[in-house]
């Protein structure tokens, strides 16, 4: 049996949360985690540490990292909520709004909502925040669930 390629366990320094980290570091998953992941009344709350890489020339988070984000956040909710195991999913669409400027240095948090799931796909809205910040971005997504 092969090694999953993912890790998905408890984060003894974040008391709550589960971490979710692509094994090989070479990816680029990598680019973005490790990324924190808690269920909360139905919403999944995904969280990364954007980091000075992660900046644009105005010194706000760039928005190919966020949206980078938002889509490994997809798959970080799905698996949160029971609907993603070993088979894994792709990326159908992703479609984004951006509403404000994201500080680095400052957790960002993707509130993910599982809106429908069939037998081979899911169907996801979320919102990215960052405490003391308005809206940063809003976004939709389908993925497909492999075999």
């Amino acid at each position: 049996m092969t090694e999953p390629l993912f890790t998905y366990a408890d984060d003894p320094a974040e008391p709550g949360w589960k971490r979710w980290q692509f094994r090989d570091p070479t990816r680029f998953n990598a680019f973005i985690e490790p990324l924190f992941v808690r269920i909360e009344d139905e919403i999944a709350r995904v969280r990364m540490q954007p980091r000075r890489e992660h900046s644009n020339m105005r010194d706000a988070v760039h928005g190919g990292a966020l949206l980078g984000f938002m889509d490994v956040a997809l798959f970080a909710a799905s698996r949160g909520f029971g609907s993603l195991g070993a088979g894994g999913a792709v990326t159908l669409d992703l479609s984004a709004q951006f509403i404000g400027a994201g500080r680095w240095g400052e957790p960002l948090e993707a509130r993910i909502e599982l809106l429908r799931e069939t037998g081979r796909m899911l169907f996801l809205r979320g919102l990215v925040v960052q405490e003391g910040q308005p809206t940063i971005a809003s976004f939709t997504g389908t993925l497909r669930k492999m075999g």
